[in-house]
């Protein structure tokens, strides 16, 4: 009996030698990630140019997987089963990163961490502690606000302006300081000053008495930063200097590292 097209398209090795129904499928996940809430068939099949029938065969298989739920208007959204994976992954994440992380403090002197943006708040998923006896100590796991946090305005800093101040209307702007940022316009300047610097600064906005470095971290397959902080006696503009082409640098060997764990040759 010959088999059908559906049948042969959905098996059919891709050109990277992978099946090609589970790279459709892994597509059509990060899509509906990208748009950030529920979507039709026919928008994932104008977004990815697959026929709506192939969609359909898709979504079926994920929905009775769990992996994305069908809402009572029809349209799909990302399922509970996703969360495990996703948690599963940032703490795998975290382990690929403290090698890096005790370079920074070996040649910073400061607690290292890395952040990722967890819809709209900062979740700190590694870290590395400074040697030194007066040392900043973030929780693995902590979860705050963006605007009062180094990682947060580098893990925003190429965020359209719009969504910006849509997440800030989310999440109010609550002063952790008195030299915490409370207004978008503040916020959106302070983005600015991270785009032309290359690099984001908390200045006493989060703790008194501390300052953070912090960079994201280019081409991480989830928007990830990392940072150095450390009293302000210690990271110093002078510190600065020498501070934030160390963690560009290994921010840079830290995208590699991850690249290479997501595409194996």
């Amino acid at each position: 009996m010959p088999t059908s097209s559906a049948s042969t398209t959905d098996s059919a090795k891709s050109a990277s030698g992978g099946v090609q129904s589970l790279e459709r499928a892994f597509d059509l996940l990060e899509r509906m990630a990208d748009a950030g809430g529920e979507v039709g068939l026919s928008e994932l099949s104008a977004s990815s140019g697959l026929p709506l029938p192939t969609i359909h065969r898709l979504m079926r298989t994920l929905v009775a997987c769990g992996y994305v739920r069908q809402q009572p208007n029809r349209r799909y959204a990302l399922g509970p089963r996703l969360i495990r994976l996703g948690e599963s992954a940032s703490r795998l994440l975290g382990t690929w990163a403290r090698p890096y992380l005790a370079r920074l403090v070996e040649e910073t002197g400061e607690t290292a961490n890395m952040a990722l943006l967890d819809g709209d708040e900062i979740v700190y998923v590694a870290q590395v502690p400074s040697k030194h006896s007066m040392r900043m100590f973030t929780e693995v796991g902590r979860r705050v606000l963006p605007h009062s946090t180094g990682v947060g305005k580098a893990l925003l800093a190429n965020t359209p302006d719009a969504e910006v101040r849509a997440l800030l209307t989310r999440t109010g702007m609550p002063a952790a300081t008195e030299k915490t940022i409370t207004t978008p316009e503040g916020f959106l300047a302070a983005l600015e000053d991270v785009r032309r610097a290359g690099y984001a600064v908390d200045d006493n906005e989060q703790e008194i008495g501390v300052r953070c470095l912090a960079v994201s971290v280019p081409d991480s397959p989830t928007a990830a930063a990392i940072s150095i902080s450390g009293p302000a006696g210690r990271v110093t503009e002078e510190a600065t200097e020498r501070i934030v082409p160390v963690l560009q640098q290994i921010a840079q060997e830290l995208s590699e590292a991850l690249t290479t764990a997501q595409n194996p040759a």
